[in-house]
């Protein structure tokens, strides 16, 4: 496996455990539909969160950067093909945590409700 491709999964597995840590139930991992991909789906509550997972070496670019408008709308897409497919009532949420670390230690920002999706317009 790729060093940027363990680094990624290294920083997933420190946002799981610090999901559980919060009273999350961890749904789905690197939940993929042809194209779409999810890296987390947990729930608390009456909330789903889905989680976009951005993973930075130290020293390197803010991983909040990598959130692109393109990248929103896959996430949002993604979501709703999930909640569809699988007929969920949940109230939906996108959060993005950044981890920067070197597979020892990292720093997690966590931010929920990151964003909302985006309005369709016809």
């Amino acid at each position: 496996m790729a060093r940027h491709n363990e680094l990624g999964k290294w920083g997933e597995e420190q946002v799981v455990e610090k999901l559980l840590l919060e009273g999350y139930t961890i749904v789905e991992r690197n939940w993929r539909m042809n194209h779409l991909e999810i890296d987390i789906i947990a729930t608390r509550g009456d909330d789903i969160a889905f989680v976009e997972v951005k993973t930075r070496g130290d020293g390197e670019m803010n991983p909040l950067d990598a959130m692109t408008p393109r990248k929103v709308g896959l996430l949002c897409r993604a979501a709703e093909t999930y909640l569809r497919i699988n007929k969920i009532m949940l109230n939906p949420r996108f959060d993005v945590a950044s981890v920067i670390g070197d597979g020892h230690s990292c720093e997690i920002e966590y931010l929920p409700n990151a964003f909302l999706p985006p309005l369709r317009t016809y």
